[in-house]
C-alpha cells in the first residue's frame, strides 16, 4: 500500500489530493484547495501555500508526491507567479522529505481518461468512476487527484 499526494500548484488556488494505491486498486483519502488572496503580499501568499501544504503532509503522511510539470504561459508574469507557487509547494514537500515526481499534463489525462487530449470535464467524470464516493473540493483538487492517479499508474 502506498499513499500518494498529488499537487496542482497555482498562486491563486493550489489543489491537493491524497490517494491510497494497493496494487492496481486506488482509493480516495482526502483532497482540498489552498486559496490565497490576490491582494496579499507575495511573501504572505507563498508562506500560506507552504504552511497549509505542510499541514496536509503532516496529517496524511504520504510516502511520495506527484506534481504536474510546469508549462509556459504566453504571459511571462503568469509563468513567474506559477513558478513561485510551485517553489513554495515543492519546498514543503522537500522539508517533509518527500520525493516528488513530475508528470506532463497529457500523460495525466491519458492515465485517467485514456487520451492525452481529454477535456477537464472528461477527467472529472472519470475521477467519479475511479474514486467512487469521493467528495471533490473543486477543479484544482480534481486536477491534483488526477496527478496522483497518473503517478500511481506510472509505477
Amino acid at each position: 500500500m502506498t499513499i500518494i499526494l498529488g499537487l496542482d500548484p497555482s498562486l491563486s488556488c493550489t489543489g491537493w489530493g491524497v490517494i491510497r494505491a494497493e496494487g492496481s486498486r486506488l482509493s480516495h483519502v482526502a483532497n482540498g484547495q489552498i486559496a490565497t488572496l490576490a491582494k496579499a503580499p507575495m511573501p504572505e501568499r507563498l508562506a500560506k501555500l507552504h504552511r497549509e501544504l505542510a499541514a496536509v503532509i503532516a496529517q496524511h503522511a504520504p510516502e511520495r508526491a506527484a506534481c504536474e510539470e510546469v508549462f509556459v504561459n504566453k504571459n511571462p508574469q503568469s509563468t513567474l507567479k506559477l513558478a513561485q507557487a510551485r517553489g513554495a509547494v515543492l519546498a514543503a514537500c522537500g522539508a517533509a522529505g518527500l520525493a516528488v515526481r513530475e508528470h506532463a499534463a497529457r500523460s495525466v489525462k491519458k492515465a485517467v481518461v485514456g487520451t492525452g487530449a481529454a477535456e477537464k470535464a472528461q477527467v472529472q467524470a472519470m475521477l467519479k468512476v475511479l474514486l467512487p464516493g469521493a467528495k471533490i473540493a473543486g477543479a484544482d483538487a480534481a486536477d491534483a487527484l488526477a496527478v496522483a492517479i497518473a503517478d500511481a499508474h506510472a509505477r
